[in-house]
């Protein structure tokens, strides 16, 4: 198949509405090495029925036929490519994110059915951590930060609901680590006691690396690393002793909770710091260049085999059915 790249928004929608677009798009990002393998039983010895735009298995078993879509986050989705495409190119792409109700209206689906497909690309967004960050002459930043609405902005009857306590008592704590120049990775913890925080920069960051965080005792002690300080009381930089990356992490976190999604529950929260990771660690290649919108879109793709989401597992459905099993 003629390989089909679309380089922006535009292109992307009146590309991807010719189906056959959609495979010459998806196969080589699919199965690099050009040989279709059969999602069931692993086989090569596949047949691709053009006039269905599916193969069939020369293997005799259950499922012997199968899309682009099976084994991917598109599996059993009545959705043609034509709206699942695009959508990808959106939320990949649109630096605050893209709302449920927005794409709603941009692709024609439903709003409960554009939250469920957001949720399933947010999964396609979820990289892999490979081994630790850093080494000696690396620098690292280590902060946390705290996920919830302002009390200022919340009516009288909903605060006293909401706020029982001061400080971050009811919000979500996302403690995130920054190699300069690299990655992030950020993710939802109980609190910020010591041994949580201390167990995730050791889990995450080779020892040896430079190590910069604010004055909070929970990071005292990090011995096996150079650890500097930053009093914030005092000043926000020092050299180069400071946090400022990872607060730059959390201005476009916070942007799009706030400003794109307006509420999101806190068991949801782990698949919005996927997304926003996934732009933010792409928004540069290995030489420091900008990456465009299509090589982001290209990464995400390959990002979508192996991956699935159900409704029931999505809003705790399959839990329920489970416990009441028993």
């Amino acid at each position: 198949m003629e390989s089909i790249d679309p380089k922006s928004l535009q292109e992307a929608v009146v590309v991807f509405s010719n189906p056959a677009n959609c495979l010459a798009y998806l196969v080589p990002r699919r199965w690099p090495n050009g040989v279709v393998i059969c999602p069931t039983c692993g086989s090569n010895r596949v047949a691709f029925q053009e006039h269905r735009l599916r193969w069939q298995c020369a293997t005799h078993h259950p499922k012997r036929q199968f899309s682009i879509k099976v084994g991917t986050i598109f599996e059993d989705s009545p959705l043609g490519l034509d709206k699942w495409l695009p959508a990808v190119w959106l939320l990949t792409n649109c630096k605050n994110g893209v709302s449920s109700w927005e794409l709603h209206r941009a692709i024609d689906v439903t709003q409960k059915t554009a939250w469920f497909m957001l949720h399933r690309i947010r999964l396609a967004h979820q990289g892999k951590d490979g081994g630790k960050m850093g080494g000696p002459g690396s620098e690292i930043e280590a902060d946390e930060t705290f996920i919830g609405g302002e009390a200022r902005n919340m009516h009288k009857s909903v605060r006293a609901r909401k706020i029982t306590g001061t400080g971050g008592k009811d919000k979500t704590i996302v403690m995130g680590i920054l190699e300069r120049g690299g990655k992030v990775r950020a993710k939802v913890v109980t609190n910020r006691r010591k041994r949580q925080l201390q167990a995730e920069i050791r889990n995450n960051v080779e020892a040896g690396s430079e190590v910069f965080t604010d004055a909070l005792k929970s990071y005292a002690g990090l011995s096996e690393f150079q650890h500097q300080v930053i009093d914030h009381a005092e000043k926000y930089v020092d050299g180069k002793v400071h946090t400022n990356g990872l607060e730059n992490f959390w201005s476009l976190l916070k942007r799009g909770l706030g400003g794109t999604y307006v509420s999101v529950e806190p068991f949801h929260l782990f698949r919005y710091l996927d997304e926003q990771m996934f732009r933010y660690n792409n928004r540069k290649d290995e030489t420091g260049e900008p990456v465009n919108d299509a090589a982001r879109f290209d990464l995400a793709i390959r990002q979508i085999v192996g991956k699935r989401l159900t409704y029931a597992e999505l809003t705790g459905k399959l839990e329920e059915t489970a416990a009441t099993a028993f």
